[in-house]
């Protein structure tokens, strides 16, 4: 939830803030996904390679703390999939 967007162009602007600033301090892939023509909303996948599944767990959650932390959003959902192959 990004409450302070009034238009698109704002909502672009904060979510740059946010995949840039997350991408470069944890170096993981960060896109929006999904609610994309929502002013106040939006859905982003975060993409972490890895091969130890709780250095993995512990990488998102402080990602997810982080993107609080910077104050531009809210996380009010959060689903996680590891996949193994």
């Amino acid at each position: 939830m990004i409450p302070a967007c009034r238009s698109l162009k704002e909502k672009r602007r904060a979510l740059k803030r946010i995949k840039d600033r997350t991408s470069n301090t944890f170096g993981i892939a960060v896109a929006e996904v999904g609610l994309n023509d929502v002013w106040q909303r939006s859905e982003l996948g975060f993409a972490v390679v890895g091969n130890d599944r709780r250095k993995i767990e512990g990488l998102m959650q402080r990602a997810s703390d982080f993107i609080e932390g910077l104050g531009v959003a809210s996380i009010i959902d959060q689903h996680t999939e590891i996949i193994n192959v």
